[in-house]
């Protein structure tokens, strides 16, 4: 059996990252851009194979127009 390297509660995570990406009529591209990083990154972030830390969260929650608190439930 195969473990997995990505908690439930970090799926949860991610998935509202890309759903505040979308809420925002940002695209991938259109978000790696305002943060000045390679499409990939945000695909990587979005799929859970790149971790994100507080520093970015802080700027994902500003270009999305989130408060940081809406995406720690």
């Amino acid at each position: 059996m195969k473990k997995s390297t990505q908690t439930k509660e970090y799926a949860v995570f991610v998935q509202m990252l890309r759903a505040a990406r979308i809420d925002a009529g940002l695209t991938q591209a259109q978000a790696a851009k305002k943060l000045d990083r390679p499409q990939s990154h945000i695909s990587n972030v979005e799929t859970g194979q790149q971790r994100v830390d507080v520093i970015e969260l802080k700027r994902f929650a500003k270009m999305y127009g989130k408060d940081i608190n809406y995406f720690i439930k």
